[in-house]
């Protein structure tokens, strides 16, 4: 790959391409994991993955499942293009020499493309989150929760909920990304956006430097040649396979971004000011087993996800549609 001369539109396009197709391929999973983590010790409302899924179809309906699916359909091509782009790039100029990259040069350019990507990926799960656990709070509300007073806490219109005498009493109503998005704007500004930005570069950054890597090394293992790629089948699952360790192993920094990014919170649900204060009140309050929940999900979501991106990557549907494009052809 190092001495390929690199295409930069066609990866952009394999990287949207691909992530489009995993994105509407295992969102209800992703749906799953933001309620398992944002659930609190003693007010769970889903016992588990497949309780939360078929609990959100009998009350929110099928398309209650792709709740926060267009914001994550919209930025996910940008996402995964810049992701999978730069990691290419790194690659390809840590690799002058002609020869295979060391490991850790593999790491540094997993570093690289993980810094890169959280320009888009920070408003894109700041919007989905919160569209995604609407569902989870309004289905814990429908349990009046006694709450004192001292305990409310007022946020803006569209982010709140109503209280009455210290009880929760009725459901947000619903809102669009772009009704959060411009909210967030005119009373936070851009920081509004970008908040976790911290946490999401601890989870992206690691995840990138264990992946790629990864992911290399098995997908070398399926070449039948030094001078031949690996079949699409082995790319396939060398990218799941790379990708659900990933996920696994980041997962903690995912619950503390899932948490600090979650604008609305549930009655007597924590608070948290910053990184530091999250893990010190999870750990105090849940346990450590809370910086698990959601990574059987995770593992699920990203698997798929990055398989089928790899596949998209290494056939080259990108270079395919460029030299089969209308501009093309006239310059031909």
């Amino acid at each position: 790959m190092s001495q390929q001369q690199i295409s930069l539109p066609a990866k952009l396009i394999n990287g949207g391409i691909a992530g489009i197709v995993g994105v509407t391929c295992v969102f209800p999973i992703d749906l799953a994991k933001t309620r398992l983590q944002n659930q609190r010790r003693g007010q769970q409302v889903y016992k588990s993955m497949m309780d939360c899924l078929v609990k959100t179809v009998r009350s929110e309906g099928y398309f209650g499942m792709y709740r926060g699916a267009a914001v994550n359909l919209t930025l996910v091509t940008p996402e995964k293009a810049i992701k999978l782009a730069a990691n290419d790039f790194f690659r390809h100029h840590l690799a002058k020499d002609g020869k295979g990259l060391t490991v850790f040069k593999e790491m540094l350019a997993g570093c690289g493309a993980g810094m890169c990507q959280v320009i888009v990926t920070t408003p894109m799960e700041m919007l989905k989150i919160q569209l995604q656990d609407a569902g989870r709070l309004a289905a814990q509300q429908q349990k009046p929760v006694m709450m004192s007073p001292t305990k409310l806490v007022a946020t803006n219109t569209f982010l709140s909920r109503s209280y009455n005498s210290g009880m929760v009493v009725s459901a947000p109503r619903a809102v669009s990304a772009t009704q959060i998005a411009k909210e967030l704007l005119q009373t936070q500004g851009i920081q509004g956006l970008y908040k976790g930005l911290g946490a999401t570069l601890m989870r992206d950054v690691p995840f990138s430097i264990v992946y790629f890597p990864l992911f290399a090394n098995l997908n070398h293992l399926g070449k039948p040649s030094p001078e031949e790629s690996s079949p699409f089948y082995w790319a396939f699952l060398s990218g799941c396979l790379a990708g659900s360790t990933a996920a696994v192993a980041v997962n903690p920094c995912d619950v503390v971004k899932t948490r600090l990014q979650s604008l609305n919170k549930g009655s007597s649900e924590e608070t948290y000011n910053g990184v530091v204060d999250c893990v010190s009140k999870i750990m105090r309050k849940e346990g450590p087993s809370a910086f698990l929940k959601g990574a059987g999900c995770r593992a699920l979501v990203i698997a798929p996800l990055f398989g089928i991106a790899q596949v998209m990557y290494f056939v080259g549907v990108g270079e395919y549609i460029l030299d089969n494009s209308p501009l093309s052809l006239l310059s031909a």
